[in-house]
């Protein structure tokens, strides 16, 4: 079974979705850092189409979690597996992997919104979450499933 590596935030996490639930001075606090703000993580909104997408793809791949967490930020180690345990709970259960290193994760495929941490040097297909190749999750399955 080949592996597949998803990222949390910006793919399967709505990290904008945070800022609505929290008060204006708090956002002024921490302007330019927000991923510092204490238990931001806890607040997201999963993005739309994942929590239908993630089932299917589980059932085709080994598949897990790749996240970075900010490392000024211990409240998002925490609140990133809460939040895997509150929205996907049976999928991701002890497949969770926090990593600045994105790269040293061995695979085949990695969705991922961004080319930081290590993604752009990931070994197995780069999936651009976000762009026009693969704007949502349904392009991304339609994609996957026809790999396997």
């Amino acid at each position: 079974m080949k592996t597949l590596y998803i990222d949390m935030d910006g793919v399967i996490v709505d990290f904008t979705s945070a800022f609505e639930k929290l008060d204006e001075n708090i956002l002024k606090e921490y302007e330019g850092r927000l991923d510092e703000i204490p238990n931001i993580f806890s607040l997201m909104e999963p993005m739309p189409g994942a929590l239908e997408a993630i089932p299917k793809l589980a059932k085709k791949y080994d598949t897990y979690v790749l996240s970075t967490a900010p490392w000024k930020n211990p409240s998002a180690w925490s609140d990133k597996l809460e939040w895997i345990k509150k929205y996907v709970p049976g999928v991701f259960h002890k497949r969770l992997i926090i990593s600045h290193n994105k790269h040293l994760n061995k695979g085949d495929f990695l969705i991922d919104d961004r080319l930081k941490n290590g993604a752009d040097k990931f070994e197995g297909e780069h999936i651009h979450f976000g762009t026009e190749k693969f704007p949502d999750w349904k392009t991304v399955v339609d994609y996957l499933v026809a790999k396997v």
